[in-house]
């Protein structure tokens, strides 16, 4: 019998970057990217297991952009020319380096790869979203929602009705999605308030994660610490992130990613090639990005680009086994101390944004396929666990009121409210007012329906936590600030012409084609609770 529980949760999300307007918009492949770096290769590794036999648990959210644009039409076309793209210049380079048997080795890896998700790609005809359920229908993947756009829901709590369209679109959404109810859901940058439990019970959910001081700091203080579920007072569990797993994986400084076998991820062949050679594969306007194809390691802390040595996956691929083993070892020990202080199995949940795993760790699938297999096959001491299956088993938690937080910088939403990003909120929350205020009009034909619905659509992107991150990150900066900036004033504009009775309907019909997430919005979920 397993003494203790280990929940892998990852956490997949990107913001709604979708345009139809244009022929290139850099930005849009942040979800090739990932794609081709993060959610073929999970699907993988959960395809190989299934097929080894391996019975693997794992929690997994989807967040309703990243679902949105995965089953957009649009940029399924436009990912397979993304794709086609790196397979006719990986061509090229397993040529150019017909004499160079290292860089020779390296092109044909990726090669493999990139047919291996060309394969995959057209073998679910380019719907990934399915592909994931296939394996929640199994009961191997627990597939949980998030924030409707992924809104930091603290910053909005003075607008209750802002908070519950952010709930309730995401979990209709879901269930439009994958045919039944979310039971669990990611809170946007794990960030809780008291009080926002009653909406998550309200709502139909089970269970929320949330960062460990979370639970630590919960009243009455919880006796199990992070290591169990607490309830809330409505009936809803929260499940605190394990610092000390976290870290072994996050950390740049004591965390795997680091290690100097693995590849390399600011060293990439569209910085590095010759101008004219790379042109065709990088921007339309002649600048340089990154390709994904990287030939490099880490090497070593402290040493420059240009002194890092070739990468080499075979070896990389047995680091990344042995930190699998250390991984399964430190939770095996784990399990044991905490089982002999708690007199009952523990419960260790780690959890990690998605794109981690492949995009920035390269070797990060790689992990994880490990990791379930030594976890099945060399021990017995923890059993590996999706949340819905923990509760299921476990129905009886300490009740206590969960603390304010997040997790980032300090914890308590510093890193989505600093001088870099406070302009934002109030347009948001004079937005909040204003969508508020005609959610309790009765549409005088289908055009002032289909305006009310936009206003809605136009207030939940510009809410996104995305935009304050990366003006926080100081990364892309110009583009979060136009796309709140876009999203306010499209939203501003609906409002103005639904309260004089004119709406223009030519700009609404651009503005629907651009902004098409939650196609059955209905603006009602504003009115006044």
């Amino acid at each position: 019998m397993a003494i203790g529980y280990v929940a892998l949760v990852l956490h997949a999300h990107l913001p709604f970057v979708r345009h139809p307007e244009s022929d290139y918009v850099l930005e849009e492949e942040w979800l090739y990217e990932a794609i081709t770096e993060t959610y073929i290769p999970l699907l993988k590794v959960f395809e190989g297991l299934k097929r080894d036999g391996i019975d693997f648990k794992i929690t997994m959210s989807m967040t309703p952009p990243l679902v949105s644009m995965l089953r957009d039409p649009l940029l399924q076309e436009r990912y397979d020319a993304h794709l086609a793209q790196l397979e006719e210049l990986i061509e090229l380079e397993a040529e150019r380096n017909v004499q160079n048997g290292h860089l020779r080795y390296l092109a044909e890896h990726y090669a493999t790869e990139f047919n291996e998700a060309r394969e995959l790609w057209e073998r679910y005809d380019g719907d990934l979203v399915t592909a994931f359920k296939g394996f929640q229908d199994t009961n191997n993947l627990e597939i949980i929602t998030c924030g409707a756009t992924h809104g930091y829901l603290p910053l909005m709590k003075m607008y209750p009705q802002a908070v519950w369209a952010q709930i309730q679109v995401a979990c209709e959404h879901y269930e439009e999605t994958f045919g039944k109810a979310p039971r669990g859901i990611w809170l946007p940058e794990c960030a809780y308030y008291e009080g926002l439990d009653r909406m998550l019970a309200d709502a139909g959910l089970r269970y929320f994660l949330t960062d460990g001081h979370g639970i630590l700091y919960a009243r009455p203080r919880p006796r199990f610490g992070t290591y169990a579920p607490i309830f809330t007072e409505p009936g809803v569990a929260a499940f605190g992130r394990d610092h000390e797993s976290s870290q072994q994986v996050w950390s740049s400084e004591v965390g795997y990613p680091g290690a100097a076998e693995y590849r390399e991820f600011y060293k990439d062949l569209g910085w590095e090639a010759e101008y004219e050679y790379i042109k065709p594969y990088i921007m339309p306007n002649g600048q340089r990005k990154n390709t994904g194809i990287k030939y490099h390691k880490i090497t070593g802390r402290g040493l420059g680009l240009s002194d890092k040595a070739l990468y080499d996956p075979y070896w990389a691929r047995e680091k990344a086994a042995d930190h699998a083993a250390n991984f399964m070892y430190n939770r095996e020990r784990q399990s044991e101390h905490l089982h002999g202080i708690m007199g009952r199995p523990p419960i260790i949940v780690s959890p990690y944004d998605a794109e981690l795993f492949g995009h920035w760790w390269y070797e990060g699938p790689w992990f994880i396929d490990y990791l379930f297999r030594k976890s099945w096959y060399d021990q017995s001491t923890y059993e590996m666990t999706h949340l819905a299956d923990y509760l299921r088993a476990n129905p009886t938690q300490q009740v206590c009121r969960p603390a304010q937080s997040s997790w980032g910088y300090k914890g308590f939403h510093e890193y989505w409210l600093n001088e870099t990003n406070a302009w934002v909120y109030p347009h948001l929350h004079k937005a909040a007012e204003r969508m508020i205020e005609i959610s309790t009009l009765e549409p005088e034909d289908e055009l002032q329906w289909k305006a009310l619905n936009q206003a809605a659509r136009e207030l939940l992107l510009a809410q996104s936590s995305d935009w304050a991150f990366i003006m926080r990150t100081g990364t892309m900066v110009p583009y979060a600030v136009r796309r709140t900036r876009s999203h306010l004033m499209r939203f501003n504009k609906l409002y103005e012409d639904v309260k004089i009775g004119k709406v223009d309907s030519g700009w609404l019909e651009k503005v629907e084609l651009m902004d098409n997430i939650f196609p059955n919005i209905n603006y009602r979920t504003y009115r006044p609770m």
